[in-house]
């Protein structure tokens, strides 16, 4: 590691091991100063939490360099979190920077859930630990789905207690568990009664009345309607029991293949077309029962045909776009950027940082996904088309891009009640099975796919292009991808809505006991303070005016951004056969045929959304209007503060964003203070002068990766990364070589 013993160490090597050798157990030096210590830092435990195995005198290793510096104290295993009690976090207790701590995780502390692969080492050879082990490890290697990287050794700790502590977490966090068996409904047990309001002015999409105020919100009340079919489930476990369809289909139909094949509403636009999603029929091997199949489709399609309906576009998600392979695949690759051991690791892989980040192609997945958004986007808003979107069951691309489209479309999806409202309704609602995808129970490594994260990440992407546009910031973004998995919260656990009723004891009403009761995310008093929860709203954002009733006269009928638009030719009216081939498409498509072109073939939609995308940018930006991003190769950026907020060396101490919010903030508090000072002026009153954030001030000591790098240590980068160094090849070498003759002469 270059960087602490200077060029002169060695040509850029790693620094050698230190040879000295303690044969002095650490518990026997400062005996009474470690007792008091230890009296000192206790274990907080949740309600419901217990303590399953602890281990003493580990030492817990500081990610910096090889000199494996730390701090000594307890590890241990709960039914809820692995946590370490030693220093307790005193780099947080200086000045105000202790305000965004996290009160139900603290900064030593790792949920169960949040582990994604542990391992050991033995003999300085790192393996991965699962299952009965014969030989244990010195140390311990914890590399956690949030991207973190913890490092403990084992060395000077009993043997009884290592045995205890490894084997206690490798089973609690890597065998297959049951449902009824997670924290979330001992903690719900535990806190019966006692939970606090979960809506927080949420739209949970669990009544008729939520799904009736979305329609009246769109202006779709006209061409659909909320159906309680499957009110009690009755109809579909996949299904919420309230959703919306168009107004003509009969409910029959909605019973007859348990909800497969209808289209369900998403989304209504302003001038009337509408984002729908269809889960596939059940593939039949049988003649009859495909006739039976094809008939029902006709009739199905035939409805949303009919005026006062436009004409549909289909999207086929599960042949023509992403396979959760790719996206599974990617990821895999792509986190593995950022799981690093220490600083020397860090720089070694620096200078092919770029080419290992292009080869996982976790950002050209997010490209595509952008890609294909704009392309629906251009049909609902540009041609007036409605949009149907096909998945075999519905609940994992059609939950991303469905949710991504209304984000771009719908200023309301930008706000943070929108956006968690949208939440509910396209994921929690739209039975996607977080419960699988995050692998919450551990049964299947295959089913775990990281969608809901690619919808953050592409959601990301917009709020780092447009700031101004959304009411809530980036770790916003970043702690609800963490709340993926604390088990307090019902929000991310259940694969369906039947299910979390079930398990909840919601279906059985005649029981005497009650259901259990559990929060939701959305109440994010559980985890922050007041003041920390100023951290999750955007200053700069600002609301859309409403107008009065004179200026809504003359824009009944506008719409700021969209109409600025050049719209597409119009088309004549479709042939008597459009309708029939139409159909047959669908239909070959939800019963798995080979699928055949589109009527409009793919170069023309290309074309079509080039000119709308190229016409979008070329206008100001209204940012409580429609909202294009940017998709070209290096707009696409990674998230950095998720990604690489626990590596110190990726810190720009005193810079990057939080430096300019900082900046901000201190024009926006002056301006205000000045504007406070005028009224108090015409009012003969004192003025109070506004402050901004306290957690913001003082950016210049701040990291690029505030809020969470503010106990990273800074770790001075080498003149030359290490491979550099070695390509180079040692001190003597380079001082023989010649200087290079340059002929400026012509400069």
């Amino acid at each position: 590691m270059l960087g602490k013993g200077g060029v002169g160490g060695g040509g850029g090597t790693k620094a050698p091991k230190p040879s000295f050798v303690s044969y002095v157990r650490p518990e026997e030096i400062h005996t009474d100063e470690k007792e008091v210590t230890e009296k000192e830092v206790t274990l907080h435990l949740l309600p419901g939490e217990q303590l399953l195995c602890e281990a003493s005198t580990v030492l817990k290793y500081v990610q910096e360099d090889s000199c494996q510096r730390g701090v000594y104290g307890r590890l241990v295993c709960t039914d809820f979190k692995i946590s370490f009690l030693g220093d307790q976090d005193s780099a947080l207790d200086n000045g105000g920077e202790a305000q965004f701590k996290n009160k139900i995780i603290g900064v030593n502390d790792v949920p169960l859930h949040c582990v994604d692969q542990i391992y050991g080492v033995f003999d300085e050879k790192k393996k991965p630990l699962f299952g009965q082990l014969k030989k244990y490890p010195e140390k311990l290697v914890i590399h956690c789905k949030d991207l973190r990287v913890l490092h403990f050794c084992l060395r000077y700790t009993k043997e009884e207690e290592v045995k205890r502590i490894v084997s206690g977490i490798i089973h609690h966090t890597q065998s297959p568990k049951l449902l009824k068996r997670l924290f979330l409904f001992s903690y719900a047990a535990a806190v019966h009664g006692t939970a606090t309001d979960p809506r927080n002015c949420t739209v949970m999409f669990d009544t008729p009345k939520d799904w009736c105020w979305e329609l009246e919100r769109t202006k779709g009340s006209v061409k659909y309607r909320t159906v309680s079919v499957n009110e009690g489930y009755r109809v579909s476990d996949r299904l919420p029991a309230y959703f919306v369809v168009p107004t003509p289909l009969p409910e029959d139909d909605v019973r007859r293949f348990q909800g497969h094949g209808i289209p369900i509403w998403c989304w209504s636009c302003h001038n009337g077309s509408a984002l729908l999603k269809m889960s596939a029929l059940p593939k039949e091997q049988d003649d009859s029962a495909l006739q039976v199949q094809k008939s029902f489709l006709d009739g199905i399609y035939k409805t949303i045909h009919r005026p006062p309906y436009e004409m549909v576009k289909t999207e086929d998600l599960s042949s023509n776009f992403l396979s959760l392979q790719e996206i599974q695949s990617a990821y895999c690759k792509f986190k593995q950027l950022f799981l690093i051991d220490n600083s020397s690791e860090f720089w070694d892989t620096d200078i092919k940082w770029f080419s290992l980040l292009e080869s996982s192609s976790w950002l050209d997945i997010i490209r595509r996904c952008l890609k294909k958004a704009i392309e629906v986007t251009e049909c609902l808003e540009a041609q007036s088309v409605n949009v149907l979107l096909l998945e075999e069951n519905a609940s994992d691309l059609c939950c991303l891009l469905s949710s991504l489209v209304q984000v771009m479309m719908d200023a309301h999806c930008r706000t943070r009640t929108g956006f968690q409202s949208l939440i509910q309704k396209e994921w929690v609602m739209g039975g996607h099975s977080f419960l699988d995808r995050c692998n919450h129970l551990h049964q299947s490594d295959k089913e775990e796919v990281p969608i809901f994260l690619l919808f953050l990440d592409c959601v990301w992407q917009l709020v780092h292009q447009y700031p101004p546009a959304f009411e809530f910031t980036e770790t916003y973004l970043t702690v609800l991808s963490d709340s993926l998995y604390i088990p307090i919260f019902s929000t991310f656990f259940f694969n369906s809505p039947h299910q979390k009723d079930t398990n909840m004891g919601r279906e059985n009403l005649d029981a005497q006991s009650k259901p259990l009761t559990l929060l939701t995310v959305w109440d994010w008093s559980v985890q922050f303070e007041p003041k920390a929860q100023t951290l999750l709203r955007n200053p700069l954002y600002v609301e859309k005016p409403k107008l009065d009733r004179g200026q809504q006269k003359g824009s009944r009928f506008k719409h700021q951004r969209q109409l600025s638009l050049p719209l597409t030719q119009s088309k004549s009216s479709p042939k008597r056969g459009f309708f029939r081939e139409e159909t047959d498409h669908l239909i070959k498509n939800l019963l798995g045929k080979r699928i055949s072109k589109l009527i409009n073939s793919s170069d023309d939609l290309q074309d079509s959304s080039r000119e709308f995308y190229d016409s979008w940018h070329s206008k100001p930006t209204d940012y409580h209007g429609l909202l294009l991003p940017h998709i070209e190769g290096p707009e696409i950026k990674v998230w950095a503060q998720r990604y690489l907020r626990w590596i110190p060396e990726a810190q720009i101490l005193g810079g990057g964003r939080v430096a300019t919010m900082g900046k901000l903030l201190e024009m926006m508090e002056e301006v205000q203070s000045l504007q406070e000072k005028i009224e108090a002026r015409h009012h003969r009153q004192e003025a109070v002068h506004a402050e901004a954030p306290g957690l913001l001030r003082n950016s210049v000591r701040l990291s690029s990766l505030f809020p969470f790098a503010l106990l990273q240590r800074h770790s001075a980068k080498p003149v030359l990364p290490t491979s550099g160094w070695k390509a180079l090849g040692g001190e003597d070498d380079l001082a023989k070589r010649e200087d290079e003759f340059v002929d400026l002469g012509d400069v």
